[in-house]
């Protein structure tokens, strides 16, 4: 799947993955149904079996399709099975918003990413409960479709697309999407840049409402991980978007030195922002 120079053939992962991808979503969709089984990690953190399970379907599709680049997947960093350091890796989360789907709430995900040289390279997101699958594709732009997950095998073959393209900022209606734990600090930070409306939404699909043009910055002071960030990132910056530090640099991935938690970030529909804080100061 991977061609010389820098391309990859995210379409044929794409396809390679996708019924493992619905897979995940019916279980996770059967577990919110038939009730949620709430575990706790090491760090205390709630974890379910459909967040385990989940992931060993994702797993096992990725060394299907993929066999020779490892993954570094939550679950199994959390019980400290990491792979070596490699340049090209995926990052998975099977299920993003574990809180809220113990709470019965829709806003969860199926995340992958494959990262190449610190950079995402390829990012797919389901979300199972709205019929929603976001990827970036070979012509490094980033879709929708509308995907059910029990879709016959003929629309999995070719689903239909729709492009997502961010939004550029209009600076007298700015619209954030926070965190539903949104700290304090990011709050400061929000007023500063002089955004108007702020939304709370769960898990990863805040980057997929900034590539579809539904708003233009999302900002997280709180802990995250790679896993949690990289698909999200690959899907905004193909539709026109930009993640950075608070610094201003761009959010990169394979920090293992640090157990692959991400510095806080700012998630942009389009660029950076950070010159709304001098004249606002």
């Amino acid at each position: 799947m991977m061609t010389s120079g820098s391309f990859f053939d995210c379409d044929s992962l794409g396809r390679a993955l996708l019924p493992a991808v619905l897979e995940a979503g019916r279980l996770e969709l059967a577990h919110l149904s038939s009730g949620v089984v709430i575990e706790h990690k090491a760090d205390k953190s709630p974890v379910t079996i459909a967040d385990r399970e989940a992931e060993a379907i994702i797993v096992a599709s990725l060394a299907m399709a993929m066999p020779n680049v490892p993954v570094v997947a939550e679950e199994a960093a959390a019980d400290g099975r990491l792979p070596a350091p490699s340049q090209r890796f995926f990052l998975v989360d099977a299920l993003d918003g574990t809180r809220l789907f113990i709470r019965g709430k829709p806003e969860f995900s199926v995340n992958i990413a494959l990262i190449d040289n610190g950079r995402p390279v390829f990012g797919l997101i389901y979300a199972p409960a709205f019929a929603r699958l976001y990827m970036t594709k070979s012509d490094r732009l980033s879709y929708v479709s509308a995907l059910q997950p029990d879709a016959p095998d003929d629309v999995i073959a070719a689903p239909p697309w729709r492009q997502l393209v961010s939004r550029a900022p209009d600076f007298d209606n700015l619209t954030a999407f926070n965190s539903r734990t949104a700290s304090g600090a990011s709050g400061e930070l929000l007023k500063a840049l002089g955004v108007a409306d702020s939304r709370p939404l769960g898990s990863s699909l805040k980057f997929c409402h900034l590539a579809a043009g539904e708003g233009d910055l999302y900002v997280r002071f709180g802990d995250t991980f790679e896993w949690d960030t990289a698909a999200g990132q690959a899907i905004l910056e193909a539709a026109g978007g930009t993640v950075t530090g608070i610094d201003g640099a761009a959010l990169t991935y394979g920090h293992a030195n640090r157990r692959y938690l991400n510095p806080h970030f700012v998630a942009w529909g389009r660029q950076p922002l950070f010159n709304r804080l001098a004249k606002s100061a």
